[in-house]
């Protein structure tokens, strides 16, 4: 965390001892908040107007499209592998789906 500029050594030494990928996630946030911000010029914390739940709902439909997305994904690479044993054709098959 940063406070009047100046990173909290007790976050950077827990930062150094931290799982990476949970760092990364932070990070993103981080970043996440300073765009809200930057686009609404209110914080969560202040904003008591939006409509929070409409909102989540509607988030949490993106979400379920973009898992059903992957998921077709998934599956149609899996059939690749299992009809294309060639590493060369299997790589042509997977360049056209992914274009």
């Amino acid at each position: 965390m940063i406070y009047n500029n100046e990173i909290d050594p007790n976050v950077e030494m827990w930062q150094k001892e931290s799982d990476q990928v949970v760092l990364s996630v932070i990070d993103k946030y981080t970043k996440r908040s300073e765009v809200g911000i930057a686009k609404y010029g209110t914080t969560l914390q202040t904003n008591n107007k939006d409509n929070f739940l409409k909102h989540l709902q509607e988030e949490l439909m993106d979400a379920t499209l973009y898992i059903e997305k992957l998921m077709t994904l998934e599956k149609e690479i899996t059939n690749l592998v299992r009809n294309h044993p060639n590493d060369a054709e299997l790589g042509w098959k997977i360049r056209d789906l992914v274009k």
